[in-house]
């Protein structure tokens, strides 16, 4: 029987990664889950991210709103949204770590997955990563090389390098330029 799957993606954290070593956003975010589950059983994705202000900043909740609607697309992608809280006049994430945390254990604790992909490279999930280790689960962090904890990889017992080479082919607005040449030359 196949291990199943269940990949939780820091939102923020994915989106600042690829902006600083790609200066692109447009991930086809079922081929990223797909291959990163690789022959086994993808139960489920969690993105979790903040919803943007639309009072504040409305040309970015627009933009995200058509992303998020994307990403509810996605078979078997579930979306998770925080808020953010104004600290010292700067936008703050608001519960997006807690979220990510308390799903990855209880997920694991009523048994819904056999190994957790978690697609970050924050310390702080470091010991909520351990429990689950600790419950007999596989743990196996997805990180950017210049993005990621120390604390993070040792805890993991599979490591994806999310570098240019993972991410060939696995970007919508190639694949999509790419048909659209493919059915102008039939």
């Amino acid at each position: 029987m196949s291990d199943r799957i269940a990949i939780f993606i820091d939102g923020s954290n994915l989106y600042h990664a690829l902006q600083a070593n790609f200066k692109r956003h447009d991930l086809d975010f079922a081929e990223f889950a797909s291959k990163l589950a690789g022959p086994r059983q993808l139960f489920r994705t969690y993105y979790y991210n903040i919803l943007q202000d639309p009072a504040q900043w409305p040309d970015a909740y627009r933009e995200q709103q058509d992303f998020l609607d994307t990403l509810r697309k996605t078979p078997y992608l579930e979306v998770r949204l925080g808020s953010t809280k104004i600290s010292q006049g700067i936008p703050v994430e608001k519960g997006i770590d807690i979220m990510l945390a308390t799903d990855l254990l209880h997920f694991a604790w009523i048994n819904l997955y056999d190994v957790a992909i978690l697609v970050s490279g924050d310390s702080d999930f470091a010991y909520a990563l351990q429990a689950v280790k600790n419950m007999g689960k596989h743990i196996e962090v997805a990180y950017f090389e210049r993005s990621v904890s120390r604390d993070l990889l040792d805890v993991a017992d599979q490591r994806h390098l999310l570098n240019r080479k993972f991410f060939n082919g696995l970007w919508s607005g190639r694949r999509h330029a790419q048909r659209k040449r493919a059915s102008v030359k039939e």
